[in-house]
């Protein structure tokens, strides 16, 4: 197993913002573009990206921190579920900052992995959040 990967951003949105959208299907699925099922209850199962991912609520902890048992499809069924945990922290003014720490990865997988999380959900996010902002802003 790999020690990991930790990735922050910051999004013009309030954590309570972030924190609903990403256990919400409606939510999780505008602000990454992928289709996700989502609940925002320990013990629920969800999918994102159609179900490349399949994972389960671990611990809820509102607004600031999300823990999730996580699995792509591309692990092989020998390999254990990872370890994704969300920290969503209030970065001034209606804005935060989300770190994520996902470990127990299979090995070899950090680099593929480090650059999906980027490439699908951090500059998602980032665009989605900073659009939603805007909106907000003219009201």
């Amino acid at each position: 197993m790999s020690k990991g990967i930790r990735l922050s951003t910051r999004l013009p949105v309030k954590p309570e913002v972030v924190y609903r959208a990403w256990l919400s299907s409606r939510g999780h699925t505008a602000m990454t573009g992928g289709k996700a099922k989502a609940t925002a209850r320990k013990g629920a199962r969800f999918t994102a990206w159609g179900s490349y991912i399949k994972g389960k609520n671990l611990t809820l902890k509102r607004p600031s921190r999300i823990v999730q048992s996580w699995r792509g499809s591309s692990f092989r069924r020998s390999d254990p579920d990872s370890r994704l945990e969300i920290r969503i922290a209030s970065s001034g003014k209606n804005a935060s900052k989300i770190t994520l720490i996902h470990t127990k990865l299979p090995r070899g997988a950090e680099g593929r992995l480090r650059k999906g999380w980027t490439a699908h959900y951090l500059k998602p996010m980032k665009k989605y959040f900073g659009k939603l902002a805007r909106k907000s802003a003219r009201r």
